[in-house]
């Protein structure tokens, strides 16, 4: 018996079939096809190497034990992702020998900040014992694929431009006169007050008027310089106050005084010299006149002559409060029918005033603050440096909706520690002094806010 023998296959009437049956199998087929793109779309980023990275990082400093632990989501990052995070950096810590008990059961509180950069998230743990010395940790994670950079999802933009540069320590800087570029500055050191114009595209020195005391600074230097609308300008320095005079020649004149620094922007006697007309920029007032701004109390405080900090005395009472804790800086936020006090207290923690009540937070945030108006978002943001890595500080702008600060900026970022962080006297920006641990010099900047389009 042969073997039966088959025709070849017609190759068109194949290829007709083939088309026939995807074309039935499609209506069933694109339902599976799109969920699988959404599941492939919707799956959780792996946190789990950060995670373990940082978890790894804060053991080594604390060692096991009883631990108070909390995380903050100052980035980007949705809801979903801080949970996932959290979640995991918990395990991880609890898995290397960490329980967690309410903070006055902890041995230590351990602050964990979930921030970010332009390139990656950053994730900082500070860790607070009982008693010693404090530490910092911090691990960075990189941004997954195909998510928004940090800048994209911020409302306002925080901008830096750089005012002065020099070897010697800075402790303040001043513009005199803008147009609309600063063509006028003052720059405050420890023993002088160098005054600086610009002319064919480069500062020229002015004059530099010495500062006179008899006593030696003390070793962590702080100093201010307010502009007035009687004189040139005012220097306030540890247990010195000097005055500049507004006629030829300049010269400043230094007495021994404890008499309170200023703590809002502006001149003195709550006369501005500028009006606001938009975020980096304003319209300049003729000396002497009066002005209507709006309504930011005039509230000044004692520093301690010896020390770097103010004693928390005032010169007027924030409602019920005749003083504050001892601080290092502090920012006004005007509400409808109150002002809320922040103080970067020596304890650590930020201070919220409001005239009845004095809430704790302790956000990460160092030592500098300051309040600035703008006619961006809320109208009123704060300003707070806090430490990004081992090279430098960061600065971010805050809005504060109740209690709590929203992040409405990214952090600019600083190559060294921010020694100073102060309102402009014209209060739409402010003044952040760093020292660049590359170079050693010192160097000023200002930083002015801007409305995200």
């Amino acid at each position: 018996m042969r073997a039966p023998v088959y025709n070849s296959a017609i190759p068109q009437v194949i290829l007709n079939t083939v088309n026939r049956a995807i074309r039935s199998a499609l209506p069933g087929i694109l339902p599976l096809l799109l969920l699988l793109t959404s599941l492939a779309i919707a799956m959780p980023v792996d946190w789990s190497v950060p995670e373990g990275q940082l978890a790894r990082k804060i053991v080594a400093v604390t060692g096991p034990g009883a631990f108070a632990v909390t995380v903050e989501n100052r980035s980007s990052l949705g809801r979903r992702d801080q949970e996932i995070i959290q979640n995991g950096l918990l395990s991880a810590l609890e898995s290397l020998g960490l329980r967690f008990v309410p903070a006055e059961q902890a041995a230590a509180t351990v602050t964990i900040s979930l921030s970010e950069n332009a390139a990656s998230y950053v994730w900082v743990a500070q860790i607070h014992p009982g008693a010693g010395e404090g530490a910092v940790v911090m691990v960075s994670a990189a941004r997954p694929e195909g998510s928004p950079a940090a800048r994209d999802s911020m409302p306002l933009t925080l901008n830096k431009i750089l005012l002065w540069s020099q070897e010697d320590p800075i402790l303040d800087v001043a513009v005199l006169e803008e147009n609309p570029a600063p063509t006028h500055i003052a720059v405050l050191d420890p023993e002088k007050v160098s005054l600086y114009r610009m002319q064919s595209g480069k500062w020229q020195p002015e004059q530099a008027l010495p500062i006179v005391h008899a006593r030696p600074w003390p070793r962590d230097l702080r100093g201010r310089l307010i502009p007035s609308r009687d004189h040139l300008l005012d220097v306030f320095l540890p247990g010195v106050i000097c005055h500049g005079a507004a006629t030829l020649p300049l010269a400043l004149t230094c007495r021994e005084s404890d008499d309170p620094w200023p703590l809002t922007g502006g001149t003195q006697n709550g006369v501005a010299s500028s009006v606001f007309s938009s975020a980096g920029s304003f319209a300049s007032v003729p000396v002497g006149a009066s002005v209507s701004t709006t309504s930011v109390p005039q509230l000044k405080a004692f520093f301690a002559p010896t020390r770097n900090f103010f004693t928390g005395a005032l010169t007027s009472a924030i409602g019920k409060f005749t003083a504050a804790p001892k601080f290092y800086s502090a920012a006004p936020l005007p509400r409808d029918k109150y002002t809320l006090w922040l103080f970067a207290a020596t304890d650590g923690q930020v201070h919220l005033i409001d005239g009845v009540n004095d809430q704790t937070a302790k956000p990460g945030w160092g030592s500098d603050l300051t309040g600035v108006k703008t006619s961006c978002g809320a109208g009123w943001q704060v300003l707070a440096a806090a430490s990004a890595d081992d090279a430098g500080d960061s600065v971010r702008a805050y809005e504060f909706p109740d209690r709590d600060p929203v992040a409405v900026t990214t952090a600019v970022e600083f190559a060294g520690p921010v020694t100073a962080l102060w309102t402009e006297s014209r209060g739409d920006s402010a003044v952040a002094i760093s020292r660049n641990r590359e170079t050693g010099s010192y160097e000023a900047f200002r930083l002015a806010l801007s409305c995200s389009q």
